[in-house]
């Protein structure tokens, strides 16, 4: 059995800790901004905490973007859009560069790009909390321990990274839920731990579904995250899939 896709994702995986300078120079210090921007909104803030690919276990040093998921609590009484433009207008006002994105804001803080995702639970108890969704001006459910723990539990981390890898290698804008779970459908019925064989039928079953599929969230059937990108988008991953499927050599189409 070939290993050279597993080889490949051993160069780029990152641990999922957080080193001693990403904790202290990065983490520790937005986590102070949230509390001082809650604090300034009157708003309840309930946790902090990272969520993301270094969460699930499936970070790769080629997009090592953080992804802080900021929980304010369900007494929470301003609207979700009015909380999202909250925190971006206090990102702003710190003079950390950053923008707005689909329901988070990215910044670069000390270098390093962090995607800060704020919520409001739903309820008093339980995880499932309220997005604002930036792009379609209107919001979201969902739970992101479901999602932590759907790609953490899924044995098929090694084929996800293999596929943020080619993503990242072949530029192509492919929001990373949707391409985990796009990978666990490609990969339902594949044996555990043949990763070539594995990544390479992820690739054919991009190339021919990814224009028709309806990828479900795990947290909330009422949300439909392959809706979240463009046919446009949608086409270049398949394009891309097949021509990399052409391919004589592994190493021209992951390296």
């Amino acid at each position: 059995m070939s290993n050279y896709v597993k080889g490949v994702v051993d160069k780029y995986v990152l641990p999922e800790l957080l080193d001693y300078t990403e904790k202290n120079t990065v983490f520790d210090p937005l986590c102070n901004h949230m509390d001082n921007w809650a604090t300034r909104n009157g708003f309840s803030l309930t946790s902090k905490k990272l969520s993301g690919s270094r969460a699930k276990g499936t970070a790769i040093t080629l997009s090592s973007d953080l992804d802080i998921f900021i929980s304010l609590s369900s007494s929470t009484t301003a609207p979700l859009s009015a909380i999202y433009n909250a925190l971006y207008d206090y990102i702003c006002s710190q003079k950390i560069q950053c923008k707005k994105q689909n329901v988070s804001i990215g910044v670069v803080y000390n270098n390093k790009s962090v995607d800060l995702v704020p919520g409001k639970r739903q309820h008093q108890h339980g995880d499932d909390h309220s997005l604002w969704k930036n792009r379609k001006n209107t919001w979201t459910q969902t739970n992101i321990t479901t999602h932590i723990n759907t790609v953490r539990n899924s044995n098929r981390t090694v084929e996800i990274m293999a596929t943020k890898i080619w993503r990242k290698q072949h530029a192509l804008d492919f929001p990373s839920l949707f391409l985990e779970l796009a990978v666990l459908e490609a990969s339902k019925y594949r044996t555990y731990h043949d990763y070539d064989n594995n990544f390479w039928e992820v690739l054919g079953w991009l190339s021919s579904n990814i224009m028709t599929v309806r990828i479900i969230d795990p947290a909330n059937s009422n949300n439909i995250i392959s809706d979240d990108i463009t046919n446009t988008e949608k086409n270049a991953i398949a394009n891309k899939a097949r021509e990399s499927r052409q391919k004589k050599n592994w190493n021209e189409v992951i390296w």
